[in-house]
């Protein structure tokens, strides 16, 4: 007789997690999990099956008040058994009390509106064949890498860029392993601020927050010139930010996929035009 049970993962079992979105096609980052889980740890939950691991979700609490929703996957051979279902209800159960918010593929946006999400824009991924190597990268005096020491000016730039405070995700973000993060400072303040990290094809940016185009642009071509010639790199854009498209497409990249930001409860109030890429669709 079939025993399916969910419990909450442990940190070794979210590497597993990152396995099964890399088999997805997801291209998740080389180093992401530990920043995941230092974010909300028991904020990730897998299903067994007689005590084999087949399926996982995650439902990450910020504070208590807002959360987030990724790490949906039922291994392909036990799909269409009800397994993730159940999933997505103990994931929505711990949920209870927040604004949710999540980036699913487009062909599921039907049953996450049944679950209440309502649809609010696209995220446009976007693959970028790196050629910013065999340039002198544009320099600022005003451009410094990221520091602990910034961390809490960081973190209030990006109150208007996301929901909540996210300090123990972000000041591991800020420190992964084969990443580059940058500030950029104008007049005393920062004014933008983004992050390259290695994933299993290439590297992925994220977040790129700007004050504006020229400010995304030089962070995007230095960020760019830290990592391999001829390398890919993506960029996961909001379709509504129209500057993160003329940024696009002024580098050639192409299109590789979308999703639909979702929010169940009031959509928070985020000033998109300054997100150029989002930080990660497994946590927002």
């Amino acid at each position: 007789m079939n025993n399916f049970t969910i419990r909450n993962m442990t940190r070794s079992e979210l590497d597993w997690a990152v396995d099964m979105a890399a088999n997805e096609g997801w291209n998740p980052g080389l180093n992401d999990a530990d920043a995941f889980y230092a974010q909300d740890p028991e904020g990730f939950l897998v299903g067994l099956l007689n005590g084999s691991p087949i399926g996982c979700i995650s439902a990450v609490s910020y504070g208590g008040d807002f959360g987030f929703v990724g790490f949906y996957i039922v291994a392909r051979p036990h799909r269409g058994k009800g397994y993730g279902i159940k999933l997505w209800r103990a994931g929505m159960d711990r949920m209870l009390g927040h604004v949710v918010g999540l980036d699913g593929v487009f062909e599921q946006q039907d049953n996450y509106r049944k679950s209440g999400f309502d649809f609010q824009y696209s995220n446009i991924r976007f693959e970028y064949r790196n050629t910013l190597q065999d340039v002198t990268p544009r320099s600022s005096s005003e451009l410094i890498k990221a520091a602990p020491d910034v961390l809490k000016e960081l973190m209030a730039y990006e109150s208007a860029l996301f929901p909540c405070a996210r300090e123990p995700f972000l000041s591991k973000w800020l420190a992964l392993p084969d990443s580059v993060a940058l500030v950029s400072h104008s007049e005393g303040r920062i004014n933008g601020y983004g992050v390259i990290r290695k994933c299993r094809s290439g590297s992925k940016i994220g977040p790129l927050f700007a004050d504006n185009e020229d400010v995304a642009d030089m962070l995007f071509w230095n960020l760019c010139a830290s990592v391999a010639p001829d390398s890919l790199i993506y960029l996961d854009v909001p379709e509504v930010n129209a500057q993160g498209l003329t940024l696009a497409e002024r580098y050639g990249m192409k299109k590789v996929f979308g999703t639909a930001r979702m929010y169940a409860g009031p959509a928070p109030e985020l000033d998109l035009n300054r997100i150029f890429g989002v930080t990660t669709f497994e946590l927002g």
